[in-house]
């Protein structure tokens, strides 16, 4: 069990999220930097899809109730005690310790992963938060300090006692992921829908850099910058959307559909965004820049092979170091395995 000590508003308990409801109106949800996610799950011994704790306001605190393994990730400065964890890092906590989350100047969001999971009742298939609906998590809620979150029953995996870390994906997948020259997001997407009604602007929306405004959130993001517009108005029925979908309202300034999207719309739909680059959105600061850069299926396809070839070696090499600890161990117990001694 660990206990909530700090805590600001929009830090939810999340996992993969509950594809399939679109139907009846009901969004995915889910980590909005899911690869994030997923190897602090890998570092901890869970699945890749258990339940872990997204923080995107700062600081964050929390206090162990028993030895527990857990790991960080994404973008947070993270201290046990005050000693400065690693980034992407696995780590023991014993009772009594408090992990604190700071922010980081580069990125939005962190994670932590807890061997054996945040064990919350499963909703339509997902532990993840729903706060537009209200369910999920902790009665769809926030975490608020003296929340008290349960953990499932961890693998009996052996674990290294002093730690084991990962390179981030921004430095493993450099060559796969390029930064431009001043910083600014490039983020890689494919025309939709009604990306020629609007004819020279299509151009543009691809050429401009855009600002992500302060009205942004797991909904969407809301740019800012000289509008784009259909050449012509345009009545549309409404239609299915998933995130990645870019849509842009009537003012002309995009809205990029994220991991809370909403289940339809009827704004024309100027771009899809690839999946491989969902997670750089979900880590983009408010007030940070982007620009679109036009892919193709092609490249979509090899982002995504190179994303699960990165998750699939954190999976291999973490199982690999559990089967060496174990068989250097022998009989006598100097690793700790799952959360307990």
């Amino acid at each position: 069990m660990i206990e909530i000590v700090d805590a600001g508003p929009l830090n939810t308990i999340q996992d993969l999220g509950r594809p399939g409801y679109r139907d009846i109106g009901v969004t995915a949800s889910g980590a909005m930097d899911p690869l994030a996610l997923k190897i602090a799950n890998l570092l901890v011994g869970n699945d890749q899809g258990a339940a872990g704790i997204e923080v995107q306001t700062f600081p964050f605190r929390l206090r162990f109730r028993e030895t527990t393994v857990f790991a960080v990730t994404g973008g947070a400065n993270a201290k046990i005690e005050g000693v400065v964890l690693p980034p992407w890092w696995m780590q023991t906590g014993d009772a009594g310790q408090v992990l604190e989350l700071l922010p980081s100047p580069v990125a939005a969001r962190a994670y932590i992963a807890f061997a054996g999971g945040v064990d919350v009742p499963i909703v339509m298939g997902s532990r993840s938060t729903s706060l537009r609906g209200a369910f999920g998590g902790i009665d769809g809620r926030f975490l608020q300090k003296g929340d008290s979150l349960l953990l499932g029953e961890s693998l009996a995996t052996a674990l290294p006692a002093d730690g084991l870390g990962v390179v981030p994906p921004a430095i493993a997948l450099a060559e796969f992921f390029p930064v431009a020259p001043d910083s600014t997001l490039l983020i890689r997407a494919l025309p939709a829908g009604e990306y020629d009604l609007f004819g020279a602007d299509g151009e543009r929306f691809w050429s401009q850099s855009w600002k992500i405004s302060s009205q942004s959130d797991r909904t969407g993001y809301r740019l800012s910058g000289e509008p784009v517009r259909p050449t012509e108005s345009v009545e549309m029925r409404s239609y299915g959307i998933v995130p990645g979908v870019v849509q842009v309202p009537p003012g002309g300034e995009p809205i990029v559909q994220m991991s809370d999207a909403n289940t339809a719309g009827g704004y024309p739909k100027i771009a899809g965004v690839l999946d491989a680059d969902l997670w750089r959105l979900g880590q983009a600061r408010i007030g940070s820049r982007l620009r679109f850069v036009r892919s193709s299926h092609a490249e979509a396809r090899t982002l995504d092979k190179a994303v699960a070839a990165y998750v699939d070696d954190v999976r291999n090499t973490s199982q690999m170091v559990g089967r060496a600890l174990k068989t250097m161990a022998g009989p006598q117990r100097v690793v700790r395995e799952g959360k307990h001694q």
